[in-house]
């Protein structure tokens, strides 16, 4: 079966569905090689760029605020994150990288698109290029996936 006779018969949500469980995968053996869980992976990923709120945390997870507390509770155990309080309202805490946990989010991170770059090796730049177009596409029309967790609003 050509490439062009599996994409008419599978379809692009059914595509789209089987490469998020791909995607899974790859950070399930990702977080499976660093000895964390895959939720910890994208957690220390997501605090690459600097601190961020329990809240804006909880939409980027689509989680309650209680699973969230428990997740950066086990991160933070392993020494790879703190709460620093937010400069702007003392009330409030943002989740921060430390040193280790920096470490740790880089090669994480950088082992995730590694990945992801090998399995799309056979592909050219020109449809590497309408796959991101297409995908960046549907991210925008659906909110935060393609802004970075700074541009949120953040925690009043």
């Amino acid at each position: 079966m050509t490439t062009t006779e599996a994409t008419t018969e599978l379809g692009f949500t059914a595509a789209l569905v089987r490469m998020s469980h791909l995607v899974q995968h790859v950070f399930a053996d990702v977080s499976h090689d660093h000895e964390v869980t895959p939720q910890q992976v994208q957690l220390l990923c997501m605090l690459i760029d600097g601190p961020i709120g329990m809240t804006e945390l909880s939409q980027l997870f689509h989680l309650e605020k209680s699973s969230i507390t428990g997740l950066v509770d086990r991160v933070e155990r392993r020494g790879l994150v703190t709460r620093v309080r937010d400069g702007r309202d003392r009330r409030v805490y943002q989740i921060a990288l430390t040193g280790e946990g920096t470490r740790l989010a880089v090669e994480a991170h950088e082992d995730v698109i590694r990945r992801l770059d090998a399995l799309a090796k056979d592909l050219s730049d020109a449809e590497k290029a309408r796959v991101a177009s297409a995908v960046v596409s549907v991210l925008d029309r659906h909110g935060v996936f393609t802004r970075r967790p700074g541009d949120l609003p953040r925690e009043s």
